[in-house]
């Protein structure tokens, strides 16, 4: 069995011995390798300073992502090829992004600039035909704080885009992956002092494991884990990572419901969810930077019980299920009996998440999720609330609610559900729910928000969605439960179906 890690930094293999496993890759290249373009800055993940690229293998060759390196620890990065902001060269001079910076004064201080270059790199590499409005958004995590983002757009727009080549042909990426291919196969465990990592190759070994060790710390993409860490809150010790569990990865249809590998990177998850369920797919454009999504994991999320988790609302109002995995067997929890107390839950020590069943809204039923935090990109949650409804006859037959943020867990408001069930689907049904719902909460005051403000938009919600559903009418209109005419931004069509079925736009 294998005593190091294997990766790739710019071309050039390195054997890492245990020692060295249980450190940031920031801090890896930085002081170990010395390249230190790649910056450390926040070690929060939250401003791109260190992005890099990070290539898994593929088929036949490496797929790369840009990511934050100061939350990504060795420990994770078995069988990868990672290219900082001095790999990208062309036969040793700079490469068209850089040019581009250069000669439009994208750089002051110089320190955001290394990530702006690896996160452009990467957004004209998938798509070469790039729109401002594309990379506006592709560059979402990577802050600048004295240059100011018009000049960096303008880089952006005056990259010459004949002269870039594909990254994977940067190097001989065909003899590399050959290489990661084989590495990421083999069951890795390394010990250092009171460190332990153990990389499993299947789910059956990390069952195994499990079984065994009931102190063990399960890493996936980290984004969390990788903070605590960093800003000494948390010691990783017993550590078993998932990195190599491709059967984790994948999502599929059966029927409809989609079944989710827990492995599955959020940023693949939002773009099967904008084919299969846009509503939820929207939501997810908003829940954090590429950069945190490309390594960010669905089963980290509901892992990490977080109760402003953005992913969760939604599941516990489609009455989604978890399937655990010990080595006795597997069983499916529905995600509302998952949690039972703030950031517990009723995982055993011997089980690892391994699939989530998300059953889709039916065509007649409403979904509706929203996000509510002091800026649109890039922050954590104020308050999150998903509704899943069913009208019939201008009357509500079955209604699920969930709000976030407002208590340990992500509640449900039964008894708000309860009182609307019969009532008619008016704005004085939804003004009185949303008075209701203020009694089935128990928000804190923090940083982000007072408990009165929680408190409000808990009801404002209510009259928000009726008016999402309905247009700008006053619901007089609504027949048999759909309105008579569908007005513009309305997910009901006239005969009250829903557009595409799926419950949103």
């Amino acid at each position: 069995m294998r005593q190091h890690l294997l990766l790739y930094v710019n071309g050039q293999r390195h054997d890492v011995p245990a020692a060295q496993a249980f450190q940031p890759l920031s801090t890896f290249l930085r002081e170990e390798l010395g390249l230190i373009g790649t910056k450390i800055v926040c070690a929060e993940g939250d401003c791109g300073s260190c992005t890099v690229l990070l290539g898994r293998p593929t088929a036949n060759s490496v797929r790369y992502q840009p990511v934050c390196s100061c939350i990504q620890y060795l420990l994770q990065l078995d069988a990868t090829h990672i290219i900082t902001v001095e790999g990208l060269a062309y036969d040793g001079q700079l490469n068209p992004v850089q040019e581009a910076m250069v000669a439009e004064n994208g750089a002051q201080c110089g320190f955001c600039t290394p990530g702006f270059v690896m996160a452009m790199c990467s957004i004209l590499d998938e798509q070469p035909a790039a729109t401002e409005h594309d990379m506006c958004r592709g560059l979402v995590g990577n802050l600048c704080r004295c240059t100011g983002y018009g000049a960096i757009l303008s880089a952006g727009n005056a990259v010459d885009r004949e002269q870039l080549r594909k990254i994977h042909d940067l190097y001989d990426t065909a003899s590399i992956a050959s290489v990661l291919k084989d590495a990421a196969r083999e069951t890795l465990t390394l010990e250092s002092g009171y460190q332990h990592l153990y990389k499993p190759a299947t789910v059956a070994e990390a069952a195994a494991y499990l079984a065994k060790h009931d102190d063990t710390t399960i890493i996936a993409g980290g984004t969390d884990l990788g903070v605590q860490t960093n800003k000494g809150l948390r010691q990783l010790k017993r550590t078993l990572s998932t990195a190599a569990l491709d059967e984790l990865r994948g999502i599929r249809r059966e029927d409809d419901t989609l079944v989710v590998g827990t492995n599955t990177s959020l940023t693949t998850l939002e773009l099967a969810l904008l084919e299969h369920l846009p509503e939820y797919g929207a939501m997810l454009n908003w829940f954090g930077s590429p950069l945190i999504k490309n390594a960010g994991t669905l089963g980290g999320n509901i892992a990490n019980g977080s109760p402003i988790g953005d992913t969760m609302p939604a599941l516990y109002v489609l009455n989604a299920e978890i399937e655990l995995t010990s080595s006795t067997g597997a069983r499916r929890v529905n995600i509302n009996d998952y949690y039972t107390g703030y950031k517990k839950s009723v995982r055993r020590t011997d089980e690892l998440l391994t699939r989530v069943f998300i059953p889709l809204p039916a065509a007649g039923e409403l979904f509706k999720l929203y996000k509510i935090s002091k800026r649109k990109d890039l922050d954590i949650s104020t308050m999150t609330g998903a509704i899943w409804m069913k009208v019939k006859d201008k009357s509500i037959e079955q209604v699920r609610i969930a709000y976030g943020g407002v208590g340990p867990n992500i509640l449900r408001l039964r008894n708000t559900e309860a009182s609307l069930v019969g009532q008619p689907f008016t704005p004085a049904t939804f003004r009185a729910a949303g008075k209701l719902a203020r009694t089935e909460i128990t928000p804190i005051s923090d940083v982000r928000g007072a408990a009165a403000y929680r408190l409000q938009l808990a009801e404002n919600l209510f009259l928000k969605f009726f008016h999402d559903v309905i247009g700008p009418q006053d619901g007089s209109a609504l027949k048999n439960g759909s309105p008579d005419r569908s007005p513009i931004g309305s997910p009901l069509n006239g005969d009250g179906t829903l557009r595409n079925g799926k419950g949103g736009h």
